[in-house]
This record gives C-alpha cells, structure tokens and sequence, in this order.
C-alpha cells in the first residue's frame, strides 16, 4: 500500500474535499435523483440513472475520505530537517544530460492532479531520502538506474 503520512497542507485539502462533497455536491446530487424520481418510471430515466450512479461515486469517496483521515498522520516541518532531504521537501535534482527535475515528496494523497508532486513511497523519493545538496543520487527504476545530482532543498513554512 502506501506511507500513511501527510503534509499539514494535504490533511488540510483532503478535509475541504470531504466537507464540499458531504455538505455542498452530495445535496446538490440528493435533490437532482428526488427531482428525476419524482418523474415516473426510473427505468428509462436517464437523469435518474446518471445522478444516482453519482451519488454513489460521492458515497464511495466520501467513506475513503473518513477512513484515509482517521488513518493518516501529519507530518509537520522541523528546523532539524534543515539542509537534507526528508518528507515535505521542494527538491531540485539534474542529471549528467543537463535535464532538471524541481518536485515536493509528499504523501500518496497528495499527488494527483500535481506533476510536481511526489510520493514518498516512488523509488526517486526514497532515493533521495537524508541527502544534503551536491549529492549524487542513484535511482533504481523499472526502465534502469539513473544518477541524478541534488541541486536545492527546500521547506515552506
């Protein structure tokens, strides 16, 4: 499975998330099916049938959502991470060709929909874990190894 850490500002998205789907869109979903069902026959109602299939897509997520909080644990900056890389870092690598890499190592949670993010759990976050900048970095990759160099570290606060 995955690393059951977050980031302060991941538990924060994944609580807005679920707050927005709970008391804003699943309402919004509720009342459209009640509307549709309120038609007649369901059977060959398309808006019926679209909505209620969405209300369970938003049941589903809502349920991952309770249960991912409950299970997570934040993770919060310490001064002590200063210079080396660790959970929550903007770390910026280049290889021998020139071509650079600047991505944040996050929790699984936090990814999607962000190219510059990465979880903690890819071969390149694990890599890259305690080195300081100017190291040399050897990733293990299905495709092979790669050898990158640290150029930056750095934290929001």
């Amino acid at each position: 499975m995955s690393t059951n850490i977050i980031t302060t500002a991941g538990h924060q998205a994944l609580k807005q998330e679920l707050d927005h789907l709970w008391r804003v869109y699943r309402p919004e979903i509720t009342q459209k099916v009640t509307w549709a069902a309120s038609l007649g026959d369901r059977s060959e109602n398309a808006d019926y049938q679209y909505n209620k299939k969405l209300l369970r897509e938003i049941d589903r997520r809502v349920r991952y959502l309770r249960k991912r909080l409950e299970d997570v644990k934040v993770v919060e900056y310490s001064p002590q991470q200063e210079g080396k890389v660790f959970f929550g870092a903007w770390v910026e690598i280049e290889n021998d060709d020139g071509e650079q890499l600047t991505f944040r190592i996050v929790g699984y949670d936090e990814i999607h929909g962000r190219n510059d993010y990465i979880s903690i759990d890819s071969p390149m976050a694990r890599a890259l874990l305690k080195k300081a900048e100017g190291d040399e970095v050897l990733v293990h990759t299905p495709t092979g190894e790669a050898t990158w160099y640290v150029n930056s570290i750095r934290y929001n606060l």
